[in-house]
């Protein structure tokens, strides 16, 4: 009687494990799937795309408040400019004048016409992504119950001891990979709004750039713009590094292996997205 009772309950236990083994395996990496499926389409937005209302008022702060210390600027600037032009040449001469106002032309150009040459430069990086993402494919999609051969079969032939070690392991897993898909979200929006906030002050680097002296943070302003811009094309060469990865894993019945080999290679996918940032400065050489 008691063989029964001993044998019921560990039968009953068996079966919660199971489930709850093939529950955690069956839902563990659709947050990170569903992320990695969405990197291409977030980064291959541009600021105005990717939510109008965040864009529209950033638009209208920069005009509104920007704008002004922005005409104060390159107030100064240019009259800075027409000094040291007068104090610095003895002869005079009508070339000169016509040099000054053709810069003046220029930098009130650029001034006026800030948000449209801004995003302009993302629009040249939402291409090199729209490009990127017809020649580099791969599918992201990871689905452990499939990829194994006989999933119950090899549950079944565990002890109790190994399917509580594996129920234990399958839900420290799926809990790191729900985090690792909120951190997936954290870098992509972090990065549009450091885009925004980059664009929202884009008329006083723009104002300083008909200086040779003052136009350094012009300069240095346009390399991180596209710094931001091309952040999207390393993305992408991360997500398809991480299909490749994921697609040369050998799923056996070693479960416990071939889960934190998955998790790591979503590590290194998270670490890799977030190292972008200051790749793409380094390769600009933005700072």
């Amino acid at each position: 009687m008691f063989s029964q009772i001993f044998d019921a309950i560990e039968e009953w236990m068996r079966e919660l494990l199971t489930g709850m083994i093939s529950s955690n395996l069956d839902r563990m990496f659709t947050d990170v799937n569903q992320k990695t499926s969405e990197i291409a389409g977030q980064v291959g937005q541009t600021p105005q795309g990717w939510n109008g209302s965040i864009f529209s008022m950033i638009e209208g702060l920069s005009n509104s408040v920007i704008m002004p210390i922005a005409g104060i600027i390159i107030t100064f600037v240019l009259c800075y400019e027409l000094i040291s032009m007068l104090t610095e040449r003895n002869n005079i001469d009508t070339w000169m004048f016509f040099k000054y106002f053709v810069k003046m032309w220029i930098a009130v150009y650029l001034v006026s016409n800030t948000f449209t040459i801004t995003m302009a430069v993302f629009d040249v990086g939402q291409s090199v992504v729209n490009s990127a993402a017809g020649l580099v494919s791969g599918d992201t999609s990871i689905d452990i119950s499939s990829a194994i051969t006989d999933l119950s079969t090899t549950l079944e032939s565990m002890e109790i001891g190994e399917l509580v070690i594996l129920a234990l392991e399958t839900l420290i897993v799926s809990f790191c990979m729900k985090i690792m898909s909120v951190l997936i979200t954290v870098i992509l929006y972090v990065r549009m709004i450091e885009i925004y906030l980059y664009t929202s002050v884009a008329p006083i680097p723009f104002a300083t750039m008909s200086n040779r002296e003052w136009g350094q943070i012009g300069t240095n302003y346009f390399r991180g713009l596209f710094a931001l811009a091309f952040q999207a094309f390393l993305m992408m060469v991360c997500v398809a590094i991480y299909a490749v990865l994921v697609a040369g894993i050998q799923f056996s019945d070693n479960l416990s292996s071939s889960l934190f080999g998955v998790m790591a290679y979503t590590v290194i996918l998270c670490f890799s997205l977030f190292k972008t940032g200051s790749l793409s400065k380094s390769i600009f050489n933005a700072h």
